[in-house]
């Protein structure tokens, strides 16, 4: 029996690529700034408090990370011993740094093209994308129009959006239109109807993703963002692991934004969740239902959308000191022919400049019951992951090689 499983930390950089200083990164360090960070600002009964990952240190983070940067986490994350996992860090030869070309990577399609991207200054959109979308979305207008963080927007624009029902537009350095737009005073089912107009409208722009951002609220004060986000997102341009296997006959159980990430290709079962306790609890719930010859995916999007991206140090700390306590339960579930893969997509340091995405190594931690545990090889391609996770279940991608984890 075979079966794959991917927890994706969405963001869990390990250390600053070689290209970094293309995309002015060369120095970003998720994992290693988080845990200075930690070693110098938190506090428990007076004491310094480090950051601390003993689960995922045994399945070799620790030692990835050395690997990835040259030098040893200070403090340390926990101890190696006994080691329980093949560790080493990936590259990425994707031309951007964001989620849809790391998912896709990883799962065998790299991209080699270039997205495309709104500039960074007021009215960012084209003036011809912005009446075709209040025409053919029959608005009264739209506010925003920027690059704006996601919640500061809401609480600066909101107010006038409920009263005047015009949607907030906006983007950030990523390739990306969202809408927000309340649940209540616009509708939940009006903002994915315009967010499928939106995503039409954006299709000569080579833009990656148009995403609904539902909130809801009275006041700039109470104004939330709800878990009904949905990603309008492109299609991966060959087929990925995900359509191999399914064509194959297997399974793919996507938790998560997973299911949008690849355009609702590939995916057998996709399951809504949001927050990372009940990310958590739905990974363990499609680990019982999937059978032989199928693949369960799980993106934890909370350490880029809400600790990442919000520069939230404390937060992405204490998010992966939560899914390194949980790691025994779904480690107490692995048969004898699972593979599981901890990894992620790129970084996105708390501590760096500004809030966008970070161009790193990621971290790639096999673990299961006929793992060889001990370091991998650096992997000069994400799409190496990928390979490795298609072979465990008898398959083959056109891009990366192979690497032996399993006896």
């Amino acid at each position: 029996m075979a079966r794959g499983i991917i927890l994706l930390l969405d963001s869990f950089g390990i250390g600053y690529a070689e290209d970094a200083a293309k995309f002015q990164d060369a120095g970003a360090d998720t994992l290693g700034d988080i845990v200075r960070w930690c070693a110098a600002n938190r506090k428990e009964n007076g004491q310094s408090k480090p950051l601390a990952l003993p689960n995922m240190a045994k399945l070799g983070l620790g030692l990835a990370s050395e690997a990835s940067t040259g030098r040893k986490l200070v403090p340390t994350i926990g101890a190696a011993e006994p080691l329980q996992g093949a560790y080493t860090y990936a590259r990425e030869i994707s031309s951007g740094k964001d989620t849809l070309s790391g998912h896709w990577e990883i799962t065998g399609v790299p991209v080699m093209f270039n997205w495309g991207y709104f500039p960074n200054k007021p009215k960012c959109f084209p003036a011809e994308l912005m009446e075709k979308l209040i025409e053919q979305g029959k608005l009264p207008g739209v506010l925003g129009e920027k690059h704006a963080s996601g919640t500061e927007i809401i609480k600066e624009l909101g107010v006038e959006h409920c009263q005047t029902g015009k949607p907030i537009v906006y983007t950030s350095a990523d390739s990306v239109l969202q809408i927000a737009a309340h649940e209540k005073y616009f509708g939940l089912q009006k903002l994915y109807d315009l967010c499928a107009i939106a995503y039409e409208l954006v299709k000569p722009y080579k833009i990656a993703r148009v995403i609904a951002r539902p909130f809801v609220g009275e006041t700039p004060a109470n104004f939330v963002r709800t878990g009904n986000r949905h990603d309008y997102a492109v299609p991966a341009p060959d087929k990925t692991l995900l359509d191999y296997l399914t064509e194959a006959g297997g399974k793919v159980y996507a938790v998560g934004k997973i299911s949008d990430i690849f355009a609702h290709r590939g995916i057998s079962k996709a399951y809504h969740a949001t927050g990372l306790e009940e990310l958590f609890n739905t990974t363990l719930q499609a680990v019982d239902e999937a059978g032989d010859n199928s693949l369960i995916f799980t993106n934890f999007v909370d350490f880029d959308s809400s600790y990442g991206h919000r520069r939230d140090v404390a937060g992405y700390g204490a998010g992966l000191e939560y899914i390194d306590k949980r790691l025994p339960e779904i480690l107490a579930k692995l048969q004898d022919g699972d593979l599981l893969l901890i990894t992620a997509d790129h970084g996105c340091d708390p501590t760096w400049r500004g809030n966008d995405h970070t161009r790193e190594h990621i971290p790639v931690l096999f673990t299961g019951h006929r793992i060889v545990p001990g370091a991998l090889q650096p992997m000069p391609t994400f799409s190496d992951i990928g390979q490795i996770m298609a072979k465990h279940l008898n398959l083959q991608l056109k891009n990366g090689t192979a690497q032996e984890v399993e006896k």
